[in-house]
């Protein structure tokens, strides 16, 4: 179901009068999310912005910068990378943070918000700012455009990092930006439930390329997500009007899907690859978003 808010489109999956049902499986390949390691992925330092990071990259065809959410680069963050890969683009992955290939545990996902939310690198409180992290991401999609087929490249955030993905769209090699759950800055305030993660420098910038057609962005969230108000999405709907769209998953009680009320991460850890299912339909609409920005060809069947 669409509507317009903002002139923006908002898409809803997964309410309860809609056909998707829950299904009863004892397919491990289907009830849980998709994981991947390191294995095959090539890793070396890249420098820009003022700061080095590990890169890990693999695949041929267009160039998509993914960046990794809290805490890091998981095995469930790179079943995401796998699944870009298969899809026929290069892919291209920081890891600002954590250890690559660690699991997402409890413990470990603690110790890495403790981190990121003292670096001045990421700035997780500040509103209306300019965080360093965006420069290098714009710098990493600069390079990529650079050695890959296509008129340019996409970026997708998710959570902490959700909104690095549109401050990066200030560059012209970015022509796709998606914002999966972006949670910075923290929502502990109005100031930062309606702040849209980046300068207002940079945000006019956005803005103006959009305006322009120069590029596009797509936002998802969990209906009932409170680390990603939809002030926030308001605010970037206003600003980008028809350049922008939404992916709502309903999170509500008794949804269809039987998403918790919790549930965060809509590329990730909430994906079943089942036909219907919310998350993998919300997926396979990136794919095709990507595609359509960068002008890829769909893989056969």
């Amino acid at each position: 179901m669409a509507s317009q808010a903002g002139r923006a489109t908002i898409q809803q999956i997964g309410r309860s009068d809609q056909d998707y049902a829950h299904p009863m499986t004892d397919d491990a390949t289907t009830d849980t999310a998709p994981r991947a390691d390191l294995t095959g992925w090539v890793r070396t330092p890249f420098t820009g912005g003022g700061v080095t990071h590990d890169r890990f990259e693999r695949g041929s065809g267009p160039g998509v910068v993914l960046i990794p959410e809290l805490p890091g680069l998981t095995p469930e963050v790179l079943g995401l990378a796998e699944h870009l890969v298969a899809e026929g683009f290069t892919v291209a992955i920081p890891s600002p943070f954590g250890t690559p290939g660690h699991e997402g545990t409890i413990g470990y996902t603690l110790a890495s918000v403790s981190k990121v939310c003292v670096s001045a690198e990421f700035k997780a409180f500040a509103t209306g700012a300019h965080r360093p992290i965006a420069d290098h991401v714009r710098a990493l999609a600069a390079d990529l455009a650079a050695r890959t087929p296509g008129p340019g490249v996409g970026v997708i955030g998710m959570c902490f990092t959700g909104g690095f993905a549109l401050a990066a769209a200030v560059d012209e090699h970015v022509l796709a930006s998606v914002m999966s759950q972006p949670s910075t800055p923290f929502p502990v305030s109005r100031a930062r439930r309606i702040d849209p993660g980046m300068s207002a420098a940079e945000f006019d910038a956005v803005a103006a390329r959009a305006a322009q057609g120069s590029v596009c962005a797509l936002g998802l969230r969990f209906s009932e997500d409170r680390a990603v108000p939809r002030e926030r999405f308001a605010t970037i709907a206003a600003k980008l009007g028809d350049a922008f769209e939404v992916i709502e998953l309903d999170s509500s009680p008794g949804n269809a899907a039987g998403f918790a009320k919790t549930a965060h991460s809509v590329l990730t850890g909430e994906v079943r690859e089942r036909d219907g299912h919310p998350a993998f339909e919300a997926r396979k609409r990136v794919v095709a978003f990507l595609r359509e920005r960068l002008a890829t060809p769909a893989t056969q069947a």
